[in-house]
């Protein structure tokens, strides 16, 4: 079953498990361990623990800890116990200890102070199916102030919130822990498309195609695939500029965010196109500036040097960006085609140990799942606890998307991702003859029809279907 976007209502069965996992909370001195950080107290603040989803041997776990009080809260404790067989495997936007079967959440820093009237939240993923008990929040029982811990849980929405995009409702973006936030300071997940080189297909980008993609795919993202080579920008700077530029102002009127891909592919060193990428990204971020919805991708793809060479040419672009627009995420390419050195026998330990020196940036991965298998499922999986990672391209078939669909790959794939937040993009928008371009050939050069499953092929049906899924954006 596909891991639900939104915060799923527990089945009849599990909702007796989950009897104590809607709890009221009271503060006071915490009674944590030593490392834990020193609070202030604040009256009415409640969290509630629902199940983000589940699968057979466990469920992701989403807490969410609103501040209804008069006064800010600075700092949270959370502990709990889980049953012998449950245990927490992964956790994100808080730090942990355990001794035995107590469980011992604190807040990241970041995520600390929790102003009246907000909300702050972490979530863990837990192997075994036990829930927690014998809940506390800094230091007193969580069902303090007539709260009963065997309350069953509040209903989750599961509609979208209506009449807004994602960009409305999100704002500006920002790496918190491991995750990607939005501007209330939630992990978020973006779901989206690539374009193909626009040298090629600019014709499938459409007044038309990208409403469709914004209103009838309900997509988050679009990313705009800049070649550097191959009749792309270094045949012609300012084209490229230019046509770049429209896509993000096209994007941006329809509330999509967009990614800004520097597709780099052969020659696979970075720095070969260093002087080229300083001078796109310059024109680029002078142009956009001040919107809230842009994210780099500095080099899409390297291949066949190390990563500390990509690290360079990452420490040398990011400055660049960086002075003109100092909020917008960064996105840096990894090595052996953006597979965490998977493709050249390495794996993420090379980025996790020595990462790239600047904030607020995370780590591409690419995959196609026909090709790449559990190797790949598991250095994404490892790395996405380690350090922050968003997918911007991968596609359903072979590594050169084309071939069979491998859907069963894909949604393993895509389960993965939804559990533990990673946004992902999928290659490619356009009628390309390969099977992984979304269209029928020749529906660009006919303009259409754009809307619903006619014009698409086997993959595009799929994926349209993966995006299309409500959207739940946590604002609170």
């Amino acid at each position: 079953m596909r891991t639900a976007r939104f915060q799923l209502r527990p089945t009849a069965a599990l909702a007796a498990l989950l009897g104590a996992l809607l709890l009221a909370l009271t503060t006071t001195t915490p009674a944590s361990p030593a490392a834990a950080p020193e609070v202030t107290p604040a009256s009415g603040v409640t969290a509630s623990i629902t199940q983000a989803s589940v699968w057979d041997t466990g469920y992701t776990a989403e807490v969410t800890i609103t501040n209804a009080g008069g006064a800010s809260l600075n700092g949270w404790t959370i502990e709990f116990e889980l049953p012998a067989g449950t245990t927490v495997s992964t956790h994100w936007s808080a730090t942990r200890h355990q001794q035995g079967r107590r469980h011992t959440f604190t807040d990241a820093a970041w995520n600390g102070h929790v102003a009246a009237g907000r909300s702050a939240s972490f979530g863990f993923n837990a192997a075994g199916t036990g829930t927690p008990a014998d809940c506390t929040v800094n230091g007193r029982p969580c069902a303090g102030d007539g709260g009963s811990p065997t309350d069953p849980p509040t209903d989750p929405p599961t509609d979208p919130p209506s009449g807004t995009t994602p960009v409305a409702v999100n704002g500006q973006l920002r790496v918190c822990g491991t995750k990607l936030c939005n501007a209330h300071g939630n992990p978020v997940q973006l779901r989206g498309m690539s374009t193909h080189g626009t040298q090629w297909y600019a014709r499938c980008l459409t007044g038309g195609s990208l409403d469709a993609l914004a209103e009838d795919w309900r997509a988050d993202v679009l990313r705009v695939s800049t070649y550097v080579q191959e009749g792309g920008y270094e045949s012609d700077p300012a084209h490229f500029t230019a046509l770049a530029d429209s896509l993000i102002r096209q994007a941006t009127e329809r509330g999509m965010y967009v990614i800004v891909d520097w597709h780099m592919l052969d020659p696979g060193d970075p720095h070969h196109n260093l002087a080229n990428a300083r001078k796109f990204f310059t024109d680029i971020a002078q142009r956009h500036k001040d919107r809230n919805n842009v994210l780099y991708e500095i080099a899409n793809e390297p291949s066949g040097v190390s990563w500390s060479r990509i690290k360079s040419y990452a420490e040398q672009i990011i400055p660049v960006i960086r002075s003109i627009d100092s909020d917008a995420p960064v996105l840096v390419g990894t090595r052996a085609w953006s597979s965490l050195g998977v493709s050249e026998g390495a794996d993420e330990s090379e980025v996790v140990g020595n990462p790239v020196n600047a904030a607020n940036i995370m780590y591409t991965f690419h995959f196609y799942a026909d090709s790449h298998r559990d190797e790949y499922l598991a250095t994404l999986s490892r790395a996405a606890d380690r350090i922050p990672v968003f997918v911007t391209e991968f596609g359903t078939q072979n590594y050169a998307g084309e071939g069979a669909n491998d859907f069963a790959m894909s949604r393993r794939y895509l389960d993965l991702m939804a559990t533990k937040k990673i946004s992902w993009v999928n290659w490619n928008f356009s009628d390309d003859h390969r099977s992984g371009a979304v269209f029928r050939t020749g529906t660009c050069n006919n303009d259409g029809p754009w809307t619903g499953t006619s014009p698409l092929k086997q993959a595009g049906v799929w994926i349209r279907d993966q995006i299309r899924t409500p959207d739940y954006f946590p604002t609170t």
